[in-house]
């Protein structure tokens, strides 16, 4: 039950069309793994999931060994790879729920001990410096350590690409993998993947490569010109109006002082469910129209400037479609991802 009329709006057909339509315009990969981790990127639920699997994902990729369980106890049979690093002392709860893991290094491969039935995937680290090996030598080392032992098994190898758009970056990237494992038979490997959502549209296909991760252009956001659909929208309402005379202010801190008469909506919305204070200025919508956050965002509700159009009741898109995602993105100074991904727990998600 939702009472304070506050919510997010989930378009599983969109998600669905969305994977679609990705595969039907690069469909020369063998694995097409749905990045599914913070909650698929805010969206929640794993009705998304339903929907990235339905839609042709047959693999999916999470940060935390959380995740994984979580997905695990709804979706029995398919493959769950962790990008994240899991403390040894858990394996044993990754092979029990058949979890894919990730070997970051030499040091956490000779860590492991009697691990029997482990699958795993090495990590190359290509320029990002977070996660994974550049030395050629250690990954060599790594891999016939790995390819000797009877009870793991190699599934894939994977680096990631951290800067898609510098075509010059990215293919020293590409080079360097194919540097760093050019003494590795990857033909023996049976997953091999290296871009994520940027990379995979905005780059072809690598001879070697068989497999291709989907994040956030699942729900829509890409670079190219691909036919994507919103599958995210924040929705609140006008709760109360206030009228201003010339010289009130409103909120804490009073930053934000009326020059007329004015009104003011009261909207049940705030930095407590992920509309940080730096979203004052930017612009919501009622009926299609623009308005503006005005005053400083409170934890529980924030302030819009409206006109006599606006009545108690109206719906408020505090977050609309894709276009709005961006603009926000750049009202903030920051990414899509991060846009959405910060919408609390506490704002029930509605899937249509």
């Amino acid at each position: 039950m939702i009472y304070r009329n506050t919510y997010v709006e989930i378009n599983l057909k969109n998600i669905k069309e969305n994977v679609k339509t990705i595969i039907k315009n690069y469909p020369d990969y063998k694995y097409y793994i749905g990045v599914v981790k913070a909650d698929c990127y805010g969206h929640f639920s794993n009705k998304v999931i339903k929907s990235i699997i339905d839609g042709g994902c047959n693999y999916l990729a999470v940060s935390s060994l959380e995740e994984a369980l979580l997905i695990r106890k709804e979706f029995k049979d398919i493959p769950i790879l962790c990008l994240g690093i899991i403390s040894i002392k858990y394996l044993n709860v990754c092979i029990k729920n058949n979890i894919t893991i990730t070997i970051p290094s030499l040091d956490y491969y000779n860590s492991l001990k009697k691990i029997i039935g482990l699958k795993v995937h090495i990590k190359v680290d290509t320029g990002m410096k977070r996660l994974g090996i550049d030395n050629k030598q250690e990954l060599e080392e790594l891999y016939r350590k790995i390819k000797d032992n009877k009870n793991i098994f190699l599934e894939g190898i994977y680096t990631h690409i951290y800067q898609a758009k510098n075509k010059k970056i990215t293919n020293k990237q590409f080079e360097k993998f194919i540097n760093l494992t050019e003494n590795i038979d990857l033909k023996n490997i049976p997953i091999v993947h290296i871009t994520a959502s940027e990379a995979t549209v905005l780059y072809p296909k690598l001879p070697f490569v068989n497999g291709c991760r989907l994040g956030i252009i699942m729900y829509g956001f890409s670079s190219t010109t691909l036919p994507l659909n919103s599958t995210f929208k924040l929705i609140s309402e006008v709760i109360l109006i206030k009228k201003l005379n010339p010289g009130d202010t409103i909120s804490y801190d009073g930053i934000y002082k009326s020059k007329t008469e004015e009104k003011i909506g009261i909207v049940p919305i705030g930095y407590g469910d992920g509309i940080i204070r730096a979203n004052k200025g930017r612009q919501v919508y009622i009926k299609d129209k623009e308005y503006e956050i005005v005053g400083n965002i409170c934890m529980d509700m924030l302030f819009i400037k409206i006109d006599d159009n606006v009545k108690i009741g109206d719906k408020v898109e505090v977050i609309k479609d894709i276009k709005h995602i961006k603009k926000i993105a750049k009202h903030l100074k920051t990414i899509e991802y991060e846009v959405i991904c910060n919408i609390g727990k506490r704002v029930p998600r509605i899937y249509k």
